[in-house]
């Protein structure tokens, strides 16, 4: 793959279903691959995040391929409504974004009107232009990243505890109750998960509760 050239599993227009952007129409680029997990069934259990629910391999997805700079430009363009009020907002998402997110890609949506968002992991430097940044630890890996806009913690983690993250720096802190990504993988959040969540926001009231409203609505 050419240096200028991004893998992209699909790319998208629809809803942000979590954190402090809920709810804002936004175009999502979702990048292959991840440092955390191969994206195979077989390596889920070696993997440092083990309950993953993306498909986070290959280029088949939707608008899915492999993109120029100017190509994947073109594209959001394509997919944001035209001659709509309301700015341009684009999240960078993966897999692991920043295996292939740059600051020239970030530079030139901004430079077409684009507020630009990256959803990540914080274990890899990130883009120093972006205009949002949300972090999602997971559990044992390292973050690097110490400072952003929200922090969004999968809850409960038997490895990765809130209090573990608190010395990240952000605006924003909120939890998101896990999901059932065991033998029946139905997606759907843990009763007990959303209990806990809930008491622990209500006990430490610095964090706040995030669902996945996209699921509620049935959109990607």
């Amino acid at each position: 793959m050419k240096a200028d050239s991004f893998k992209v599993k699909e790319a998208f227009y629809t809803l942000q279903g979590e954190g402090a952007r809920a709810g804002r129409a936004s175009v999502f680029i979702r990048f292959s691959k991840c440092n955390l997990w191969n994206g195979k069934e077989s390596g889920r259990e070696a993997a440092l995040c083990q309950f993953c629910d993306t498909d986070i391999t290959g280029t088949d997805g939707e608008n899915g391929g492999i993109y120029s700079q100017a190509q994947l430009m073109q594209l959001a363009l394509d997919l944001w409504p035209q001659n709509k009020p309301g700015k341009p907002y684009v999240v960078f998402t993966g897999g692991e974004p920043a295996l292939q997110l740059t600051e020239s890609l970030v530079k030139e949506f901004q430079q077409n009107n684009f507020e630009c968002a990256v959803e990540s992991n914080g274990t890899l430097a990130l883009p120093k232009n972006l205009d949002w940044v949300c972090i999602s630890p997971k559990g044992t890996s390292k973050v690097i990243i110490e400072q952003c806009n929200e922090l969004k913690l999968v809850y409960p983690q038997t490895d990765l505890k809130p209090e573990d993250v608190m010395h990240i720096k952000a605006e924003y802190y909120y939890l998101s109750p896990m999901a059932d990504y065991g033998v029946h993988n139905s997606g759907m959040i843990i009763r007990e998960n959303m209990t806990a969540a809930t008491q622990f926001c209500m006990e430490n009231p610095i964090w706040r509760m995030s669902l996945q409203t996209h699921k509620l609505l049935g959109i990607a």
